[in-house]
């Protein structure tokens, strides 16, 4: 698996980075619109769109990081997303409101670390 050719690693990598901002877009927009104008909370907040995205950065995650991770034999990107997955993981455990959406954001901001620390050592 070491052996993935860099270019996907590294696309995947972006592709993380990528869903990990349109995440924090969805729950900072997502508040907004249902604190500020109570519009989208039955689509929004719909608990299906977290669990696939989770499983969607899990994957994604998984293959880039954890193949950069046997490459560059460094622990720290793989930690750090790992940790961020957790995070993300404690968000579906909480009612929605604060609490998930600051689990969530905490969360694909360390994904998005993970990735970026993984990109630097490719």
């Amino acid at each position: 698996m070491a052996s993935i050719a860099p270019w996907i690693r590294g696309r995947l990598d972006r592709i993380g980075i990528t869903l990990s901002a349109l995440c924090l877009l969805h729950c900072v927009v997502g508040l907004a619109l249902v604190a500020g104008l109570g519009l989208g909370s039955t689509f929004l907040f719909h608990p299906d769109i977290h669990r696939w995205g989770l499983l969607l950065a899990t994957i994604i995650a998984a293959v880039a990081i954890g193949v950069g991770a046997v490459r560059h034999r460094r622990a720290k990107p793989f930690v750090v997303a790992m940790t961020g997955l957790s995070f993300m993981g404690g968000a579906l455990a909480v009612g929605h409101g604060f609490e998930e959406a600051l689990l969530t954001v905490i969360g694909v901001t360390l994904v998005a670390a993970g990735h970026i620390l993984n990109l630097r050592r490719a």
